[in-house]
């Protein structure tokens, strides 16, 4: 989601996953579901023409809106002192998918990273199909060029010499096919080949979109699910999005919401840790002014039950908030707008400049750059880490780096009733949030 960008035109961040290496080619599958595959964000625009970053005091005279820098994120995520450690991400890469891609990313990584004072780090990329030529005036390219400038800079941030993959697909929502197979076929080829210790994906489809959702056939989401069975087989760690919709999401026409709770695709696979949103309120040296709330405010944390994923093992702990269902988030980070990052990006040479952005298209990454210092911590991948996260969760204690986000906010949106976060596990936040230096060894050594 982006909030304010220098230059004349603003397109909403749209975000996914975005993969890299050496230019791919690969054809779509004969049998496609007929869902729309939805960036995790919804866009809003407040401002044009910021000339650089501004404090979070300036944002908030001329916006009313916190905004926030990586240095912040540092601070607030207690990720400095494991830097003095030598945990950067070093040796880890990050695969991260989305539809067209950024032609300018390389850059814009390395004046985001130069404006900052962080290392830069080469950004490979793979073009997964055939992919057309960015043209800044399609609307669906500059929303997916956002994504992928908000989802490899927000990586960057917390892993700062983490390698970056991305992925680019071919799959245009105009040409009446949605993208999943082809994300899917992507992953699958990367994982694979030992591309990637960590798969970050900032996008969704509302589990009901899917066809014979209504009859209770749910064949063609698990027809989908190779790439994620993969990846728990080669111990890598996939991640998504919970949406931006909060306890509703959206139609099939990709405009509307559900009057009613649902939840989104691959979010609810339990092959997958699920990432929600938070809201952080701080200072301009990043600490803490009040504990963080749930993101809710030009959007929601996605959250709930899943509709076809039933209850797996590592939620038994919680089975009183989850009932016999797959809950979503299982953890969350910074999403909110009011408390959005500052990104830089080219690709529009009517709008470049610097960007608010928030959703969990933010949260997603940012927790990606955690998974990928575990991993160098760890000296080897961590994998699917759901029964650590949920085992560390149960000690209710500081010493795990799960940090429990209980205020009593919630992710209501839309008309439609939401859930408050707790003491404990709940539907807006999962476990809650995460003190890095605490957090990173804390997954390293919970057993698996």
């Amino acid at each position: 989601m982006q909030i304010a960008r220098t230059g004349l035109g603003v397109a909403a961040a749209t975000s996914v996953a975005a993969l890299a290496a050496t230019a791919l080619t690969a054809a779509a599958p004969a049998a496609a579901p007929h869902t729309l595959a939805v960036p995790a964000v919804v866009g809003h625009t407040l401002a044009h023409r910021v000339s650089s970053p501004l404090s979070s005091a300036q944002c908030q005279a001329k916006w009313q809106i916190s905004c926030y820098t990586p240095l912040q994120y540092r601070t607030a995520y207690d990720l400095n002192a494991l830097y003095r450690k030598g945990v950067t991400g070093k040796g880890r890469t990050i695969v991260i998918v989305d539809s067209y891609g950024s032609p300018t990313v390389q850059h814009d990584l390395d004046v985001y990273s130069k404006q900052f004072g962080l290392p830069s780090t080469k950004v490979k990329v793979v073009k997964w199909g055939h992919v057309p030529a960015f043209d800044p005036k399609n609307s669906d390219m500059t929303g997916w060029a956002g994504e992928t400038t908000l989802d490899v800079e927000m990586a960057h941030a917390v892993a700062p010499a983490a390698k970056i993959v991305v992925v680019e697909t071919a799959v245009s929502e105009t040409e009446g096919t949605t993208g999943l197979p082809e994300m899917m076929d992507a992953e699958k080829y990367m994982i694979d080949h030992g591309v990637g210790d960590v798969i970050s994906q900032s996008f969704g489809a509302t589990e009901n979109t899917f066809p014979g959702f209504a009859k209770g056939d749910f064949s063609s989401i698990r027809k989908l699910r190779y790439a994620f069975q993969d990846a728990d087989r080669k111990k890598v760690t996939v991640l998504a999005a919970s949406g931006d919709g909060g306890a509703t999401d959206l139609q099939a026409d990709g405009k509307t919401y559900y009057k009613k709770r649902v939840n989104s695709w691959p979010s609810s696979d339990p092959l997958v840790t699920s990432v929600g949103g938070t809201q952080l309120h701080l200072d301009d040296k990043g600490h803490r002014v009040k504990p963080d709330s749930v993101y809710n405010d030009y959007g929601s944390g996605g959250g709930g039950q899943s509709h076809v994923f039933t209850r797996p093992s590592f939620q038994n702990g919680v089975k009183k908030v989850v009932g016999t269902r797959r809950g979503t988030p299982d953890i969350s980070m910074s999403a909110a707008v009011n408390g959005g990052a500052w990104i830089y990006s080219s690709f529009d040479p009517t709008a470049t400049g610097w960007d608010v952005s928030g959703g969990t298209s933010e949260a997603t990454p940012l927790f990606a750059g955690i998974v990928a210092l575990a991993d160098q911590a760890a000296g080897h991948r961590l994998g699917n880490i759901q029964k650590r996260l949920y085992a560390l969760s149960s000690y209710r204690s500081k010493g795990t780096g799960i940090v429990d986000v209980n205020d009593g906010t919630d992710n209501s949106y839309e008309g439609v009733t939401g859930y408050k976060a707790v003491n404990g596990y709940d539907l807006a936040t999962g476990v809650g949030t995460v003190d890095a230096l605490r957090f990173v060894p804390a997954l390293v050594k919970q057993k698996p």
